[in-house]
């Protein structure tokens, strides 16, 4: 019998083998401190005086993650507190009262004011109570709440809508990384979820 009619054998093909990073040699996340750029989601709910939570009054899962700069009060202080040490991946469910959110409620707090110095969205023609407005003021464009609309002028209370509220906050961290110089610079973050210039 001759070589030829005998098959040759075939080199098998050698598989690529990755190594998978253990534990111990996997980057380390960034922790939230100053000047880190935290992106996350949420949802937010009130606390009723029974401790009871309410349907959901804003939810960012549909949206862009916010992000904000950590450190530089972008953010309510409770908040911020509360994700301080925390990493990318992690989930926090946090009761704030309103000395931790927006503050108390301050009393003759309704101004009336003409409707030319109000930011409108495209959707609000006829403005109703209860309508959450953006009111051009000396320190910038602050929401306010419609107590009464008139032809050319509205009543709104200037409270943050959410002021005196004991809000509850479940968060996602979807992101940390460290800020640029410009950010720290202009003491916020830039990108999608942040701020634009």
């Amino acid at each position: 019998m001759t070589d030829a009619a005998t098959p040759k054998k075939r080199a098998k093909p050698k598989a690529k083998v990755q190594k998978v990073p253990t534990e111990a040699q996997a980057p380390a996340r960034q922790v939230i401190g100053k000047d880190c750029v935290v992106a996350f989601h949420y949802s937010l709910c009130e606390v009723n005086a029974a401790g009871e939570l309410s349907g959901w009054l804003e939810k960012s899962a549909s949206r862009d993650p916010l992000l904000y700069l950590h450190g530089h009060a972008n953010v309510i202080a409770g908040l911020e507190e509360a994700l301080e040490g925390k990493t990318e991946g992690d989930k926090i469910s946090i009761t704030l009262g309103p000395e931790q959110a927006y503050g108390p409620r301050r009393p003759n707090s309704v101004q009336r004011i003409p409707i030319k110095h109000l930011h409108l969205r495209p959707d609000q023609k006829q403005l109703k109570a209860g309508e959450i407005v953006a009111i051009q003021t000396h320190n910038g464009i602050r929401n306010a709440l419609v107590v009464k609309a008139g032809r050319f002028n509205v009543d709104v209370d200037t409270n943050h809508p959410y002021a005196g509220r004991t809000l509850h906050y479940e968060i996602e961290i979807v992101g940390v990384r460290p800020a640029t110089p410009e950010e720290i610079e202009h003491r916020h973050a830039h990108g999608h979820g942040g701020h634009h210039h």
